[in-house]
């Protein structure tokens, strides 16, 4: 579970680098979006059959932050949607 933890962490910062920009996230939003983007990963390589959900494999680490990248695109999104609506 700790592992699981970092992963997501090391996925999230990595996606936020490749990101261009800058990005108005917390450390916990990172966070859920590092482990979001593994678990996303973690699937793919696992229909692809390279191994399990929760195995670290390089597939499953490249696709993790492919999907982290994508996902801090659609929160980045939500948020200015959400600030433009305020006064």
């Amino acid at each position: 579970m700790i592992g699981f933890i970092v992963a997501g962490l090391v996925i999230g910062a990595l996606a936020r680098l490749i990101k261009p920009g800058k990005q108005r996230l917390s450390i916990l939003a990172t966070l859920l979006l590092g482990l979001a983007g593994s678990v996303i990963g973690g699937v793919i390589a696992n229909l692809l059959g390279t191994g399990d959900i929760f195995e670290l494999n390089v597939l499953g680490f490249v696709v993790a932050v492919i999907a982290a990248v994508a996902l801090i695109g659609v929160a980045e999104g939500l948020s200015a949607r959400r600030a433009a609506g305020r006064p």
